[in-house]
């Protein structure tokens, strides 16, 4: 199974958005994960817009 790590500065919005995506379209092909240096938590802007768009 592949792995994909999305790492940035601070964790805090787009490589979090770039997780959900890519978890949803890999399924059970890969293990998604996103980090940072300088972790914030998770965004409640980013759980919002992907909500938004399903």
């Amino acid at each position: 199974m592949k792995k994909i790590l999305v790492l940035c500065t601070g964790n805090s919005c787009r490589s979090q958005i770039a997780e959900g995506y890519l978890r949803h379209f890999a399924g059970d092909k890969a293990e998604v994960y996103s980090a940072g240096i300088e972790t914030h938590g998770v965004n409640p802007k980013a759980i919002e817009i992907m909500k938004r768009d399903g």
